[in-house]
C-alpha cells in the first residue's frame, strides 16, 4: 500500500491497487479521522491496516458499506443547518432568560465544571450516551470542545445556566467550525426544573447568531435521539448523514 502524506495540507492520501482513499486525523482528538474520499473495492482493508482502531466519519452510503463488510458504527448522525439570512428568528429570543432561581453566565468555566451535568444529560441507553470514564469524557470530548481544537474557537453567545448553588445545570456551547456557527454541544440536567433549558438557549443563541452577521448555523444531532424533531422546530432542515466506524 502506497501513503502519501501532504497531497494537501493535513490530508492523508492511501493507494492500494485499485483502491484510493483519502483522509484527514482530526485535530487536536487522537485516533479519530475524517475520510474526504474512497473508491476501489478495498476500502475497508485500506482503513483496517492504515487505522486500526481509530473512530473513522465517513459518508452514509459508505458507511453502509462498511459496515456490511465489518467495520463498527459507533454513530449515525445527521448535520443540519438553519439559514439566518432567509428566515432570521426573532430578535426578542436574545434576551429570552430562565426563571430565578435558575441564571445565565458565560461560558467560561472550566471543563470540569460542565461535567456533572453534561453526564447527566447523556445517562446510559441515550443515543449520545459516553461509554468512558467521567475523566475520559472531560479529556476527550468536552476539554476539546471549550479549547476549540476540534470544532473551532468558541463563539460569545455560548451559555450556561447555573442554579441557586452556581452548580452548571444546562449548557450551549457554539463554536466558529470553519466559518459557520456551529453548535458543539447543548446540554442540560434532566427534571422538570430544568425543562425547556435547551430550547432557551438554542432560541438565544440563533437570535444573537443572526444579529452578529452569522449566514447561517448549523449542528450534527444523533439518528434517533428526539432532539433532532425540536431542532426542525426551530428551522434547521437536514443536509447530510454521514457515520462514524471503527475498523481493525
Amino acid at each position: 500500500m502506497l501513503r502519501e502524506d501532504g497531497a494537501s495540507d493535513g490530508v492523508v492520501v492511501l493507494r492500494q491497487g485499485t483502491t484510493t482513499v483519502s483522509y484527514a486525523p482530526v485535530t487536536g482528538v487522537p485516533s479519530m479521522a475524517q475520510v474526504l474520499e474512497a473508491s476501489g473495492p478495498d476500502v475497508l482493508a485500506a482503513l483496517a491496516a492504515e487505522l486500526p482502531g481509530w473512530q473513522i466519519s465517513v459518508p452514509e452510503q459508505l458507511g453502509r458499506q462498511l459496515v456490511l463488510a465489518g467495520a463498527r458504527m459507533v454513530r449515525h448522525a445527521a448535520t443540519m443547518h438553519r439559514d439566518l439570512r432567509r428566515e432570521p428568528p426573532p430578535p426578542q429570543w436574545a434576551g429570552q432568560t430562565p426563571q430565578a432561581p435558575l441564571r445565565l453566565v458565560p461560558c467560561d468555566r472550566p471543563a470540569s465544571a460542565l461535567l456533572p451535568a453534561q453526564r447527566q444529560a447523556y445517562p446510559p441507553g441515550h443515543p449520545d450516551s459516553f461509554d468512558g470514564s467521567d475523566q475520559q469524557l472531560l479529556t476527550e470530548m468536552v476539554q476539546p470542545l471549550l479549547s476549540g481544537r476540534v470544532l473551532g474557537p468558541v463563539l460569545d453567545f455560548s451559555a450556561l445556566v447555573v442554579d441557586a448553588d452556581d452548580q452548571v445545570v444546562a449548557g450551549l456551547v457554539a463554536n466558529d467550525f470553519n466559518g459557520t456557527a456551529w453548535i458543539g454541544d447543548v446540554f442540560r440536567r434532566p427534571g422538570a426544573a430544568f425543562a425547556g433549558l435547551g430550547g432557551l438557549l438554542l432560541r438565544r443563541a440563533l437570535a444573537l447568531a443572526a444579529a452578529q452577521g452569522w449566514p447561517v448555523m448549523g449542528l450534527a444531532v444523533t439518528v434517533g435521539n428526539t432532539a433532532q424533531q425540536r431542532y426542525e422546530k426551530l428551522g434547521f432542515t437536514t443536509t447530510e448523514t454521514s457515520m462514524k466506524i471503527v475498523v481493525s
